[in-house]
């Protein structure tokens, strides 16, 4: 169901999936430790468990419990939060296996879209990933984003967005795994 984000905030997002844009591409997404919801969203994507998904939040301070932060990640974040750098981090238990791709780190972001940013603020932080069929390119205009309308819990216009990924950094070993537009010196 397509709704604004003024409804959306008032309504409980226990087992409900949502697409939403962020500042790169459309997201979907769901509360980071709803496992039902997460379990939901490799199923409509045909995504292979293996695979982890993102989390991303509204400011660094909500990540804290979630992730092992070093100094490496503390400058990162500062410098380009929010903006389009997943960093790849250690996960404390309280991210699950299923959100992680049962690995011991999770990427996390925070992402600089505003719609993307009250969501998180409401909600804390959410598991997310590109809106797509695994393989496919992430849909960037909304028109697009309106096919997947049926198989989820609701859907925000954001207009047509940025499309480029983020750059993902996996800080644990000092790898770009995915370049983006931001450039990370390595």
């Amino acid at each position: 169901m397509e709704i604004t984000i003024n409804d959306i905030l008032k309504i409980d997002l226990r087992g409900k999936v949502i697409i939403f844009p962020t500042d790169t591409v459309y997201g979907i997404g769901c509360l980071y430790d709803d496992l039902v919801a997460i379990d939901r969203i490799y199923h409509l994507k045909n995504r292979d468990y293996s695979k982890p998904m993102a989390i991303l939040a509204a400011d660094f301070s909500s990540l804290m419990p979630l992730v092992e932060v070093n100094e490496e990640f503390m400058e990162l974040a500062k410098k380009h939060w929010p903006g389009a750098l997943t960093l790849v981090v250690s996960k404390t238990d309280l991210v699950s296996k299923l959100a992680s791709g049962s690995k011991d780190t999770v990427g996390v972001r925070v992402p600089n879209h505003d719609i993307a940013l009250e969501l998180l603020r409401r909600f804390g932080p959410m598991v997310v990933t590109s809106l797509n069929q695994s393989g496919e390119a992430p849909i960037v205009k909304f028109e697009e984003a309106k096919l997947y309308e049926k198989k989820v819990d609701y859907l925000i216009d954001g207009g047509d967005l940025e499309g480029v990924a983020s750059t993902v950094y996996d800080i644990t070993n000092k790898t770009v795994l995915r370049q983006g537009s931001l450039i990370i010196n390595e």
